[in-house]
C-alpha cells in the first residue's frame, strides 16, 4: 500500500477517531451517530492514547485517517477459558465509506493483533459485523454459542 501508513494514534488524531466511530454505527445501521456521545468519546480515546492496557492504531493514507482499530486488555475473574482472567478485547474496527476494500481496516486490526500477542494475554475477543466476519476468522476468531444480551441500567 504506497503512501500509507499505519501507526499507533496520536492527539490530532481524536476527531478521525470519533468520525470513524460514527461511521461503524452508520454502517450497523445505528440511526442518530451525532450528540453527546461524540464528546464523551473523544475524551475517551484522548485517556487512552498512552494508556498501556489499550492500544489504538490508525491508518493513514494520502495524508489523511482513513481506518483505525482499537485493543484493549480486561481484567476478569479466571474463567477454565481463560486462567489468567485477562483478555484483549478488540472493538471499534472500521474504514471511512470511500476507502473501504482497500485493506485499510485490515491493516489497522492486524497491528492491534501484534500487541496483543506481545502483551502475553492468551485470549481475544470481539463483536464481528457480517462485513467483517471472514477478516476475523482468518485471524483464528470462532464464533461462541453464548449469545451477548444487554439491559439499560439508566
Amino acid at each position: 500500500m504506497p503512501d500509507v501508513r499505519v501507526r499507533v494514534a496520536q492527539p490530532a488524531d481524536l476527531d478521525a477517531l470519533v468520525d470513524l466511530r460514527a461511521e461503524m454505527f452508520r454502517a450497523m445501521g445505528t440511526p442518530d451517530t451525532n450528540g453527546p456521545w461524540r464528546e464523551k468519546a473523544r475524551r475517551w480515546f484522548a485517556d487512552r492514547l498512552d494508556h498501556p492496557d489499550y492500544r489504538i492504531v490508525v491508518v493513514e493514507a494520502a495524508g489523511a485517517v482513513v481506518a483505525c482499530a482499537v485493543g484493549a486488555i480486561r481484567d476478569a475473574a479466571p474463567s477454565p477459558a481463560s486462567p489468567d482472567g485477562r483478555d484483549v478485547l478488540v472493538s471499534n474496527v472500521c474504514t471511512a465509506e470511500q476507502s473501504r476494500g482497500r485493506g485499510y481496516g485490515r491493516a489497522a486490526f492486524d497491528a492491534v493483533m501484534a500487541w496483543a500477542r506481545r502483551t502475553g494475554v492468551g485470549r481475544a475477543e470481539l463483536m464481528a459485523t457480517d462485513a467483517g466476519r471472514r477478516l476475523y476468522e482468518r485471524a483464528g476468531f470462532v464464533g461462541q454459542e453464548c449469545l451477548a444480551m444487554r439491559a439499560r441500567l439508566c
